[in-house]
């Protein structure tokens, strides 16, 4: 890496344990993506609460050439972001696939696709939530980018039809366009016309 890594703690005290942790998953990440300029991790209790005490949040931002890519994990409903050590590992998987995949685009070797993304809704919030598409990827998408003021009829495990915008937003790639579905479609079949 051209800048040593920085990681940062936010309403949590600093664990030498998760620290090396954290050390490890990112010598693994350059198994897939192999010029990697920096990487920021930041791991915080966003608010503390009788019901919540210790929801952890990792945030990894990994800086390669001409591209940020960043993973936001939030605690959610995930009772396994509970433990900081699971919370790390969930957020440095979903970073792996995000740099395989910018990987391959990079060498030119991703297919093309046949249509829109799919994908299932993993979680909502008031006016907003997050994707995970059938290639594993995450999107953040906000309730006016779902079609035909559709956001209130969504749950968890919607399936869904969306677009993902170029350009990425603070918290990662976002969908510009977000539509319920029946049923996902594999990855490799063409969509049927008629």
């Amino acid at each position: 890496m051209d800048i040593p890594l920085e990681i940062a703690y936010h309403n949590t005290d600093q664990s030498d344990a998760l620290d090396a942790k954290i050390r490890e998953r990112v010598d693994r990440l350059h198994r897939f993506f192999s010029h990697i300029n920096s990487v920021r991790v930041a791991v915080e209790v966003p608010h503390r609460s009788q019901h919540n005490p210790l929801a952890y949040h990792v945030r990894i931002e990994v800086r390669v050439p001409d591209k940020e890519l960043v993973i936001s994990h939030d605690p959610g409903d995930d009772g396994a972001h509970f433990d900081p050590y699971l919370t790390v590992r969930d957020a440095f998987n979903a970073m792996e696939r995000r740099l395989e995949s910018h990987s391959q685009k990079v060498r030119g070797d991703v297919k093309a696709l046949h249509g829109p993304s799919q994908g299932r809704v993993l979680r909502l919030f008031p006016d907003y939530g997050f994707i995970e598409t059938t290639g594993g990827r995450e999107i953040y998408f906000h309730r006016n980018a779902v079609i035909d003021d559709g956001f209130g009829a969504l749950e968890a495990g919607t399936p869904v039809e969306l677009s993902i915008a170029d350009t990425e937003s603070e918290v990662g790639p976002q969908a510009t366009m977000v539509r319920a579905i029946s049923a996902l479609r594999m990855e490799d079949e063409p969509p049927s016309h008629g």
